[in-house]
């Protein structure tokens, strides 16, 4: 079997490892830099939100061959982290998947989302070695360790602060897991008799799974169906390598596996609330600017009490203090910051520094500048409205969608969008959200009709 092999490969690299430095002085070196890094961060990255998104940097597999002839690996990971990538994954196995350590050190250093090292660990002397790395997490495969030796290895990634992914693929596996103590389990879906790879492998076993602890689907992922029946089987996450490493546009690539997800905006009525509570956009605005649709931070309170925990309230503010909104942040009254006026960089600092709520900023495209500008904001994610003179809130109207450019930054798409014009603008463009107001309302308000046949041509569109 190729997990054999690979396992006597990784013996010998051990060994040579060794030679050049001490287990003793590994042990040191890691236990000198525990400090250095957020403890845990990939797990916690994962347990947050929607399904999150693992990417792999990958030039080759046993099964594949080479996969990316041309492999600029530290700016595949650069564009992974701008699309919204949760976790990068890191192959350093050398022998069968042309991996080297150098690739995680150098990706590490030029992004600020967690990275696993994914080698095959047979020896506590890679833990620490990965931690010396710059690792924030460590792959273990119940196929080729015991119960007894996960749990010392458990034991050994905790104290360095480390996440360790521990890998089954099979009951017993998952069992062997859970009982060693694992918090973080991935299910692989790809046979290591056989390589056959199918997805209902994790949808069949995340059942033996506490429900507590994070639970990533691994292997043969590759479409947005195969993500919409991960997600309804409630997976944590998902690490995908070859079919992001096949293709130019890795962004758009995953904004197609994510799925675009829907923003209503201006709800104002307790009826509003009831209506997306049954109809679950992924989120809604309250508007705190001078609007028709404005509501005042008691209102929005009492909205945000009544709010289907699961959907994400933003608010929508022009040119307003930054204390007045990260006093409704800190007091939960919203969950996300949309910026509609003239704010800056700096604007933007002292405001996260007053709030951990992220930050949509909305960019009024008139020409390529404004796009370029949209690119380099500092804020988590912007939005991209028309241009209106007179006008900071939305304008209804469409703009010129061909000035964005491949390979994008995730963004909420707004302007002039309908039920009847949604689809084909997530075919074209896949952004990250579309964000509607006032195509779903009747005479000013919002129409339960026009809102569920919105979403639902989201949600259908492919």
């Amino acid at each position: 079997m190729i997990l054999d092999d690979i396992v006597e490969k990784v013996k010998i690299r051990v060994q040579n490892d060794k030679a050049e430095i001490s287990e003793t002085s590994m042990m040191a070196a890691a236990r000198s830099a525990a400090g250095h890094l957020p403890p845990f961060a990939f797990e916690h990255a994962l347990a947050a939100g929607d399904i999150g998104f693992i990417c792999e940097v990958k030039k080759a597999s046993p099964s594949k061959g080479v996969i990316a002839e041309d492999f600029p690996y530290v700016q595949i990971a650069k564009d992974y982290e701008k699309s919204g990538a949760a976790c990068i994954s890191v192959l350093t196995e050398p022998d069968f998947f042309q991996g080297r350590d150098s690739y995680l050190t150098e990706i590490k250093d030029a992004v600020h989302i967690p990275v696993i090292r994914k080698d095959f660990v047979i020896d506590a002397y890679q833990i620490y070695q990965a931690k010396v790395l710059g690792a924030d997490a460590v792959l273990l495969i119940c196929a080729i360790l015991d119960t007894e030796t996960l749990r010392r290895y458990l034991q050994i990634c905790d104290s360095l602060g480390l996440s360790a992914l521990v890998e089954a693929h099979n009951e017993e596996e998952v069992a062997s897991a859970v009982r060693a103590g694992a918090r973080l389990i991935g299910v692989n879906n790809r046979n290591l008799k056989d390589f056959t790879v199918d997805i209902h492998n994790s949808i069949r076993l995340r059942q033996l799974v506490p429900s507590d602890l994070v639970f990533v689907a691994e292997s043969g992922i590759r479409t947005a169906e195969d993500i919409a029946e991960l997600r309804n089987a409630h997976v944590n996450g998902v690490l995908i390598g070859e079919t992001l490493m096949r293709v130019s546009d890795k962004t758009r690539m995953l904004n197609t596996l994510r799925g675009t997800r829907v923003k209503i905006c201006g709800l104002r009525r307790e009826a509003d609330v009831d209506m997306v509570n049954e109809l679950q956009p992924d989120y809604i605005g309250f508007v705190f600017a001078k609007s028709k649709r404005q509501v005042t931070d008691e209102q929005a309170m009492c909205f945000k009490k009544r709010l289907d925990p699961s959907i994400t309230a933003v608010g929508v503010f022009v040119n307003d203090t930054v204390e007045h909104i990260a006093a409704l942040c800190n007091s939960k009254t919203i969950d996300m910051v949309q910026l509609h006026g003239d704010e800056d960089a700096a604007y933007i600092a002292r405001l996260r520094s007053m709030t951990d709520c992220p930050i949509l900023q909305a960019v009024r495209v008139k020409g390529e500048e404004d796009i370029a500008s949209g690119s380099v904001s500092t804020a988590d994610f912007i939005l991209l409205d028309t241009f209106h003179q007179e006008q900071y809130g939305g304008t209804g109207q469409s703009f010129d969608t061909e000035l964005i450019p491949e390979g994008y930054r995730p963004y909420f798409l707004a302007g002039g969008i309908t039920a009847e014009t949604v689809s084909d603008a997530i075919r074209d463009l896949r952004p990250f959200a579309v964000d509607v107001s006032s195509s779903v309302e009747t005479d000013g308000y919002k129409d339960y009709e026009k809102v569920k046949e919105f979403i639902k041509k989201v949600r259908e569109t492919k």
